[in-house]
């Protein structure tokens, strides 16, 4: 078994597919995937999806990107939409200044605010961090002595000053696409050092699918190719880190309630993914930063 989590299943990429690639993930014994949220405003196109498929949860969340579109947002706003059943988790939020989309400041405050909501409703944060190491260390510092809360570093490709920090505060770290890019050595020597009990696997679709699917559309039927990276830098079975990382999802996601459950409601049989042959993939066009 293996989760996806982190994706975002309500972009157009989808539109054509969509019941393909979730056939397609499911073949490849992929049991669970989390669409993380971009916009808050999507929140009910998301839900849609999620209250359709058991298997698909959903977050809340502005991400660093949008922020300049809210900038008198409040905690309030998403403790409000983190109610719903499905929502299990705040974000993609945090910091980006690589491509500075949104002023620092107001990056900064919205996601102040989606800490201060993920503190108050227990749900984990989503981290979306990049050229911000610094920020979101001294951010995060300053929130979590006001009162603790869980979470994870997304699609992780930081420092590892990072990634100590984050593991010290009991954060998880996501592995995505990019350890299978052929220049992402110092990244795997990060993850090599990760604790396995705090390791998540994603696709962060439909961007950045991993070796040898880059250059397509990713989509979560690929996790695979990024868990079997991850196990060979953990220097474990396929398997073992494959049921580690899902166990390790509904650890940290502790609201997303239907493990191993299928579309039929019965129980999943995960005998066969050690063995189990992948189908072949439809080509798509080139999604990759």
């Amino acid at each position: 078994m293996l989760v996806d989590s982190h994706c975002h299943l309500d972009f157009n990429d989808f539109e054509e597919d969509f019941e393909d690639m979730l056939a397609r993930a499911r073949e490849n014994g992929v049991t669970a995937m989390l669409n993380a949220g971009n916009n808050i405003d999507e929140l009910d196109k998301q839900l849609e999806i999620s209250e359709k498929y058991p298997f698909i949860y959903t977050a809340v969340g502005v991400h660093p990107h949008n922020a300049a579109e809210y900038p008198d947002i409040r905690a309030e706003d998403f403790i409000a939409k983190a109610a719903h059943k499905k929502v299990v988790a705040i974000g993609e939020c945090g910091l980006d200044y690589y491509y500075d989309y949104s002023p620092k400041d107001v990056q900064v405050k919205v996601f102040v605010e989606q800490i201060k909501a993920a503190r108050e409703t227990g749900l984990p944060l989503i981290i979306h961090t990049r050229d911000a190491d610094d920020d979101t260390i001294a951010i995060l510092d300053e929130e979590y002595k006001k009162g603790a809360f869980s979470g994870e570093i997304h699609c992780f490709s930081s420092s590892k000053k990072l990634a100590d920090f984050a593991l010290s505060i009991g954060f998880y770290i996501s592995a995505s696409g990019i350890i299978t890019f052929n220049k992402s050595g110092e990244l795997r020597d990060i993850f090599a050092e990760v604790p396995l009990d705090r390791l998540l696997v994603e696709t962060d679709a439909p961007f950045l699918a991993p070796v040898p699917m880059r250059g397509r559309r990713n989509e979560s039927s690929f996790v695979v190719h990024t868990a079997e990276k991850l196990a060979q830098i953990k220097d474990v079975p396929l398997e073992k880190l494959a049921q580690i990382t899902s166990d390790n999802f509904y650890r940290l996601f502790r609201k997303a309630s239907d493990k191993g459950t299928r579309t039929d409601g019965k129980q999943a049989d995960y005998s066969w993914f050690r063995c189990r042959p992948r189908r072949s993939f439809p080509r798509h066009g080139f999604w990759a930063l």
